[in-house]
């Protein structure tokens, strides 16, 4: 969580640095014509944060879950509706990792959660007016992935030290951005909260094991941070 701190940090800087010299009304508008073009499309790289929603069938806090950094790159295909409405297709690959640490278990009480996800985000834009060189935007949808290092079909379980996940999970989204318009390119920074409607949890053989026994439900939560070029 420091590290995304960090990072949102840097990125609101950058946006308010980008902001105050893109807002001067008397600077040349680039790109002038772009927004008009009925598809567009571009590539994005980024940077995430994932964990999980958990909820218990029981109270319980035996479950420490940390979150580390990963990385999201993909395409964008965006089609133009109007002059402030977008609707766009973010196809990617989402590399994610998280450590689960189960207290209350003596031994063999972790297991390091890492995932390859291909995610496909349909996404509604909403922009404000075109101010110069910067155009604000809000973003929402839904999306679906596809769990690659899932474990699913794995017929070993955490007895064996597998822990296992279900291969397809259902999302939704929203978040926040700029559209800088460079003389060459779009440039975007955006921020993006993904929220699991989907249990990923692939129990154990045992009802009653320690690993998944206690876990009504597994959800996951991310943001996303992504840097999109046009």
């Amino acid at each position: 969580m420091r590290y995304l701190l960090m990072c949102t940090v840097v990125f609101l800087s950058l946006t308010s640095s980008y902001g105050q010299g893109f807002f001067n009304t008397e600077k040349i508008r680039n790109k002038d014509n772009m927004d008009k073009q009925r598809w567009s499309w571009g590539y994005f790289l980024g940077f995430n944060s994932y964990g999980f929603d958990l909820q218990y069938n029981k109270p319980a806090t035996d479950i420490v879950v940390k979150n580390d950094i990963g990385f999201n790159v993909g395409l964008l295909g965006n089609l133009r509706i109007n002059d402030y409405i977008d609707l766009r297709l973010e196809p990617g690959v989402v590399f994610a990792n998280r450590t689960f640490t189960y207290t209350e278990i003596p031994e063999d009480n972790f297991r390091d959660i890492k995932s390859t996800y291909i995610h496909v985000p349909l996404l509604v834009k909403f922009s404000t007016k075109r101010l110069n060189n910067f155009k604000p935007f809000v973003v929402g949808g839904v999306s679906r992935s596809i769990n690659l290092s899932s474990n699913e079909t794995n017929p070993d379980d955490n007895r064996a030290g597998e822990f296992r996940m279900i291969n397809d999970a259902n999302y939704f989204e929203l978040g926040f951005g700029i559209d800088f318009y460079l003389p060459y390119f779009k440039f975007t920074p955006s921020i993006r909260g993904v929220f699991g409607m989907t249990d990923e949890l692939k129990r154990d053989k045992d009802p009653n094991s320690p690993y998944t026994g206690q876990i009504e439900s597994m959800k996951s939560r991310g943001i996303f941070i992504n840097f999109t070029f046009q």
